[in-house]
């Protein structure tokens, strides 16, 4: 049986981390926060947004903000052997 999120990976998807920034109605001067991690396709985000969407529906708590974190976004751009050693006296 093949694990779920290396099949996701095969299909394109990466794994997509949000901080999720809210208030709740009874402490509105408190913001808070959430953690929210799945696979997900960059840049588009469909299963994120969906959350996001059923979190404005379902959940009372008042969204501030959201930042996203993706492999696709964030990565070394270049990857490259180095073959000399330094040497610090």
């Amino acid at each position: 049986m093949m694990d779920r999120g290396f099949l996701a990976q095969l299909e394109g998807y990466g794994l997509t981390t949000a901080e999720i920034h809210f208030y709740l109605p009874d402490a509105p001067s408190i913001l808070q926060l959430f953690i929210w991690q799945e696979y997900d396709l960059a840049p588009d985000f469909p299963v994120l947004f969906d959350f996001l969407d059923h979190w404005r529906r379902e959940i009372e708590g008042a969204l501030h903000s959201v930042r996203i974190g993706h492999d696709r976004l964030i990565r070394p751009t270049e990857w490259r052997p180095v073959n000399h050693v330094l040497q610090l006296e």
